[in-house]
């Protein structure tokens, strides 16, 4: 009787001590959590501040394994702008490949999926949990170096939102043309046209995704 009485008594403190290392892993996952948490509210404010401290027409760096984009964004395109500047400067698209380039059209990247190559498959799908509102004006067109929105098709997409992250820049602007008032052109190449049409000329699979890869190094500030 009495050693069945230790046992279970052992039994009742290993329970105990499973119970406390249980409560004490959920505690610290909780209080990583919560720290994790409040460093993105802390970044994400900080990034704003540095939005709000921008010129009208910021212009940044799109730093290539190919080159350097020199790109300006459009004051009258403001959500983009927004938009655009606060993934850049989070490092949203560092690492990101350029998945669909057609030689002639454009090139196109923003797809964070493209980060592993596991999900080749669905290279052109991802992106943030959210659309930009279309922001068309005549005076911006599909011109050479032209820096635009990519959506989703007008079946599904009605009102011609634009993807959270997906762009691209136009290399051909007769073969563009097309897009005029389809698509948001929130920006426009102002270095770097050279380094378009080097990446246009790539070779590609059936799918238009280069067969080697062509990665956004990071996108910046322009110094």
């Amino acid at each position: 009787m009495k050693r069945i009485l230790t046992i279970t008594l052992c039994c009742l403190g290993a329970a105990a001590m499973l119970c406390s290392c249980g409560g004490n892993a959920a505690k610290k996952t909780a209080e990583k959590a919560a720290a994790d948490s409040l460093a993105a509210v802390e970044q994400n404010q900080r990034t704003m501040d540095k939005i709000a401290q921008l010129p009208a027409e910021p212009v940044f760096d799109i730093i290539t394994s190919m080159g350097v984009i020199k790109i300006k964004l459009y004051a009258d395109t403001p959500k983009h702008r927004e938009n655009f500047a606060k993934l850049a400067l989070n490092k949203y698209y560092d690492g990101i490949l350029f998945h669909r380039v057609i030689n002639g059209f454009m090139i196109q990247a923003g797809d964070p999926l493209t980060k592993d190559a596991a999900n080749k498959a669905k290279f052109g799908t991802g992106g943030p949990d959210y659309t930009v509102p279309a922001e068309f004006v005549a005076a911006h067109r599909h011109k050479k170096g032209a820096l635009a929105a990519a959506r989703r098709g007008d079946a599904v997409n009605p009102y011609k939102e634009s993807s959270g992250s997906q762009f691209y820049l136009v290399q051909n602007e007769a073969s563009c043309a097309q897009l005029d008032g389809d698509y948001t052109v929130f920006g426009e190449t102002i270095e770097g046209l050279d380094v378009i049409d080097k990446i246009a000329a790539v070779q590609t699979d059936s799918r238009n995704c280069p067969l080697q890869d062509v990665k956004i190094i990071t996108i910046k500030l322009a110094e």
